[in-house]
């Protein structure tokens, strides 16, 4: 065992913490138009208007929901796949290469989220406080 192993869970919970705010910050941007808006332009994205709202909503719910560590895989899963989605509708079509099209960003959130998803939230998530207490209910009744 490496000495640095002691610390893989609370540093995948912190991994997933700041990924998860610094997510949901888009989607702030994007649905409220606030922090410069959506990709810069000071405005938000018309309500309901596809894909702009529904990513940046997905971006918002998802964010928070990995940050805080509740329904993690799934909103990790969710936010994977919206950022596949980003990186070859959006980007790809402009150039292959990331550097190249300007999808760094939605390239790394998508490997990010994958990471999260296969690995669990770690320590320091809801998902493991209500783990607990379903089983402590469980033990409790038998």
């Amino acid at each position: 065992m490496h000495p640095l192993d002691r610390f893989s869970q609370p540093m995948l919970a912190l991994f997933r913490i700041v990924t998860g705010f610094l997510f949901s910050i888009h989607g702030v941007t994007s649905l409220f138009g606030v922090m410069g808006g959506n990709r810069g332009t000071g405005q938000a994205v018309a309500f309901a208007t596809w894909p702009s709202w529904w990513a940046a909503l997905i971006e918002l719910v998802c964010g928070l929901l990995v940050l805080s560590g509740l329904f993690t895989r799934v909103a990790a899963t969710l936010a994977s796949g919206t950022m596949a989605y980003a990186y070859f509708m959006v980007h790809q079509p402009a150039h292959l290469l990331p550097l190249r099209n300007g999808g760094e960003l939605a390239a790394m959130y998508c490997w990010a989220f994958l990471l999260i998803a296969v690995l669990g939230p770690g320590a320091w998530a809801l998902d493991g406080l209500l783990g607990r207490r379903r089983s402590q209910l469980v033990a409790v009744r038998s």
